[in-house]
């Protein structure tokens, strides 16, 4: 199933994005992402809880993690501030204090 609405002619589940519109692969229908409020580029990334995340939270990290090609770690409990979500397997883009930029897994993190 698709996270988009169902299709408002045959009620279909199957929806998906086609550029600036949704379609129903069932009965053809086509209709505006824009009618729904449904943003069909929106990420989906969730924490290790199932909660959503957006640009600009804040997170806190459960477990620690090593920094690949450093002997530095980042600890449990280190809070990141003003996340930015991207495409790929290393979902959240940050700055960590004492670190520096850095790609953290959403499966690592919970909402703060």
């Amino acid at each position: 199933m698709s996270d988009f609405p169902p299709c408002p002619k045959c009620n279909s589940a199957y929806t998906y994005p086609d550029g600036e519109r949704l379609a129903c692969p069932e009965c053809g229908h086509e209709w505006s992402a824009a009618d729904t409020g449904v943003d069909p580029d929106a990420l989906d990334v969730k924490d290790a809880n199932g909660n959503a995340l957006a640009d600009g939270d804040s997170v806190t990290v459960i477990k620690d993690l090593k920094v690949k090609g450093s002997s530095s770690v980042v600890k449990v409990g280190t809070k990141v501030k003003n996340i930015r979500l991207v495409e790929g397997d290393h979902n959240i883009d940050c700055k960590i204090d004492g670190i520096g930029a850095m790609k953290l897994k959403s499966e690592f993190v919970k909402k703060a």
